[in-house]
């Protein structure tokens, strides 16, 4: 499998894996023009996907999803709760193109398995995603407040994940957000720390080289370095040996990530 982050943060999020049969995103969250142009510089073809995996209904992660779909006739696969939600930002989607998954259940398409898992988050029916060919095991785990033993459960075993650092706390807390937004961003239905992230880690990596993608910055409230460098400390803190037991990579909000291929 091939992995790639197309765009990740609170501007937009887009993700592309795909093997030599079969390719899908997960999300398509800014324009079609600008999702083609970032799959152009990694020699995919969008005629070549065979649906988009939508994680919920925020414009983050929806906002070309109708377009594409139109322009080239692609399946779009969400949550029947997702679909009542987010159905009427999307355009006219040819009644064919509306498939409808459910938490835990495997949508099976060519040499991809692909399987949605609940999350804790502020919308209708929240999902990250498994992505297998039977081989390797791709997690895509962003957008949740909080980490339950389901999540964890779910998420064991990763070969990859694109794991949450939304934000650093203590930046949230001085930034500008209204109270409100802060308490909803550190709530149970909000997003992940930078801390929790690195905690995280800790519980569920193997430490047999795994690669793990930081996400979903936020713009405002945390950067780069930072997500970096936090999550690194708290492993090495706890004896995990990076580029070694663990490999860590970044994502980028107006650009595609390295490649990873399994």
């Amino acid at each position: 499998m091939r992995f790639c982050s197309l765009f990740s943060g609170s501007s937009g999020n887009c993700n592309y894996i795909g093997t030599e049969n079969t390719s899908i995103l997960v999300d398509a969250g800014l324009s079609g023009k600008r999702i083609q142009g970032e799959m152009a510089k990694i020699e995919a073809d969008p005629k070549s996907i065979d649906g988009i995996f939508v994680t919920h209904e925020h414009s983050d992660h929806i906002q070309g999803v109708g377009v594409l779909s139109r322009r080239f006739d692609l399946p779009v696969y969400a949550s029947k709760k997702t679909w009542d939600a987010m159905i009427c930002k999307l355009g006219k989607i040819k009644e064919e193109n509306i498939r409808y998954i459910e938490a835990d259940k495997a949508v099976n398409i060519k040499d991809l398995s692909i399987t949605p898992f609940n999350i804790s988050h502020d919308a209708v029916e929240p999902f990250g995603f498994n992505i297998t060919d039977g081989r390797k095991k791709i997690s895509l785990l962003t957008d949740t407040g909080c980490i339950n033993s389901y999540i964890r459960d779910r998420v064991l075993d990763f070969d990859l994940l694109l794991l949450e650092t939304n934000h650093d706390v203590e930046l949230l807390k001085v930034g500008s957000y209204p109270w409100s937004l802060k308490r909803r961003v550190m709530g149970e239905y909000g997003h992940l720390s930078n801390e929790t992230a690195g905690e995280f880690l800790i519980d569920v990596m193997k430490g047999e080289g795994e690669c793990v993608y930081l996400g979903h910055l936020s713009q405002e409230n945390n950067f780069p370095e930072l997500a970096k460098r936090t999550v690194s400390n708290i492993l090495t803190e706890n004896k995990i040996e990076l580029n070694r037991e663990i490999i860590l990579e970044m994502t980028h909000r107006d650009r595609c990530s390295s490649i990873k291929v399994l």
